[in-house]
């Protein structure tokens, strides 16, 4: 990053924090669409023994008040990250604030009601393939446990007698 160091603040090494400057960019293009000053703040995170650079323009709050933020924003991302990859909310009904919590609440309580299923049988299959077993099996009359542990899925016992078969 093409930038000009204006100042610089003491820290304490000891929580962690490297550097607190006043920056300015210096880019031809950076510098003409953001010519207000910016806090660069260095962090070491000793759990993840990696070192950090946030950048920001609030110049009110402590150094290390401005990491911890951006570390529990992380959280927050990885969360997100998370229902991404694990629960199948595909779209969401409503926009309130309420419609989204209820959804994302009903997807985490069946993300969990399936992973006690998983424990207690002792099934061996990942939380996905649960999942849509489940999904597939939902308005069929067999046993979760069967449902899970054969390798085929059941044929429906509804079918009609008089459906003609394509393939013998």
């Amino acid at each position: 990053m093409d930038c000009t160091r204006r100042a610089r603040r003491p820290v304490d090494k000891a929580t962690g924090l490297r550097s607190d400057q006043t920056i300015v960019l210096r880019g031809p293009k950076s510098s003409r669409l953001y010519p207000d000053p910016l806090r660069r703040i260095v962090f070491y995170d000793s759990e993840t023994e990696r070192r950090l650079v946030f950048l920001t323009n609030n110049f009110a709050l402590p150094a290390l008040a401005i990491a911890q933020l951006y570390k529990c924003r992380w959280r927050v991302e990885l969360f997100f990250k998370w229902i991404k990859q694990h629960l199948r909310i595909k779209a969401f009904y409503g926009t309130s604030d309420n419609a989204v919590k209820t959804q994302v609440w009903i997807a985490i309580s069946v993300y969990v009601l399936v992973a006690i299923v998983k424990k207690e049988l002792g099934v061996k299959r990942s939380l996905s393939e649960i999942l849509q077993i489940l999904s597939v099996t939902l308005f069929e009359n067999t046993p979760v446990f069967q449902a899970l542990t054969t390798n085929t899925l059941p044929l429906s016992k509804s079918a009609s007698p008089n459906q003609l078969k394509l393939f013998d």
